[in-house]
């Protein structure tokens, strides 16, 4: 394998155009992947948007800023114009998205950790603004979404943002209070679906229940991380923590309870019962679609269907942060009929994992010093 620096900038790589790279050879587990690094200095960088016609992308870092990383390389000042965010412990800058319509209404959707009046304590927000022409700050950024009540010291955000069939789903965690993923009276633990200006659809699956929160698709989620369109089936595909054990992926289904803290494959850090798990299994909650007894701690997720890298395809690729690789499942339909890991020399905690336009991976290292990475396979 060889880890290369990228010296000819992000636009060739998008391009597909050759770069000029000084390449220094280095021993690693996984020695078909090559390895380029196409910027450092990220200070725990949390998710990526490749904007299009080769301007670059968009970085969020946990601190609350936005930055662009440029066609040539180059990373941009702060953007101005972000939210103010509660930057303590898991709460920061969180996921970056871009409006399905974003040629015509540059609007930029950011989720992230909102702190209460008192200051004391978050939830999950969204939000969103339109980039400048300049590409320098984010424009009447407002908040279209709110995790109420605000429950979180520090824990247990979510949050991935995904647009499908005009829907924004959001992702959240249930702030370390597990009962709560369980009340629908409580936004904490819930996956829900927005209109893009944050109204509430009226084919909801919680419309008109009394004592239920309107915006709630499905519940009983500990902390989503990982959420991506299955490109070949359509469907969301989403991806939590467990506790001592027990990460899984869900196929989130309207008005479904996916059984945490009921239903768990894990147990608490202190080696004891989860107090409220009746099981790994229980009536009425739905099974982890794929679960690991032991926890990779994931984060991050991206289908691959890129034409560039064919051994790739059909693979469903997520970061890992407590076990420090890239975790890539083989699919055969919805079925998971294999795991590889890569990555597992370098010791990156990989906090997100994106599908470029180039048919690259890009993954961003959860570091003080994080890095953005292109990966792709050897030529044999």
């Amino acid at each position: 394998m060889s880890v290369s620096l990228l010296r000819g900038g992000l636009c060739g790589l998008l391009l597909g155009i050759p770069l000029l790279v000084s390449a220094a050879p280095v021993e690693r587990e996984s020695r078909s992947l090559d390895i380029t690094e196409v910027a450092g200095g990220l200070e725990h960088p949390w998710s990526i948007a490749f904007l299009p016609d080769a301007q670059g992308s968009l970085i969020t870092e946990l601190p609350g800023r936005l930055r662009l990383l440029d066609g040539q390389g180059r990373l941009s000042e702060p953007l101005a114009g972000t939210p103010k965010v509660f930057a303590r412990s898991q709460g920061g800058l969180l996921d970056v998205l871009l409006s399905p319509d974003f040629a015509k209404d540059r609007l930029v959707y950011l989720s992230f950790a909102e702190a209460d009046a008192s200051g004391d304590k978050a939830g999950t927000a969204v939000g969103r603004g339109r980039l400048s022409a300049d590409l320098r700050r984010l424009e009447d950024f407002s908040v279209i979404y709110r995790q109420q009540p605000k429950l979180s010291s520090g824990a247990h955000f979510g949050s991935r943002l995904v647009f499908d069939k005009g829907y924004l789903f959001i992702t959240q965690g249930e702030n370390n209070q597990r009962p709560t993923a369980q009340e629908l009276d409580k936004l904490q633990g819930k996956l829900v679906r927005l209109l893009p200006d944050g109204r509430v659809p009226t084919d909801n699956p919680f419309v008109g229940q009394q004592g239920a929160r309107r915006e709630i698709w499905s519940y009983g989620h500990r902390n989503v991380q990982g959420a991506a369109l299955n490109p070949w089936t359509g469907q969301l595909w989403t991806h939590e923590h467990g506790p001592r054990g027990g990460d899984e992926i869900n196929i989130p289904q309207p008005g479904k309870n996916y059984g945490w803290p009921l239903a768990t494959h894990g147990i608490n850090y202190s080696l004891l019962p989860i107090p409220e798990a009746k099981g790994k299994t229980v009536e009425g909650t739905e099974p982890p679609h794929h679960v690991w007894e032991k926890s990779p701690g994931i984060s991050g997720m991206a289908f691959y269907s890129a034409e560039r890298f064919p051994a790739w395809q059909h693979s469903l690729f997520i970061g890992a942060l407590a076990d420090r690789s890239l975790i890539r499942l083989t699919l055969d339909g919805d079925k998971v009929v294999g795991e590889e890991r890569l990555l597992t020399d370098e010791g990156w905690r990989i906090r997100d994992v994106r599908q470029g336009p180039d048919g690259y991976l890009y993954v961003l290292t959860d570091e003080s010093d994080g890095k953005l990475l292109r990966l792709g396979l050897k030529a044999k």
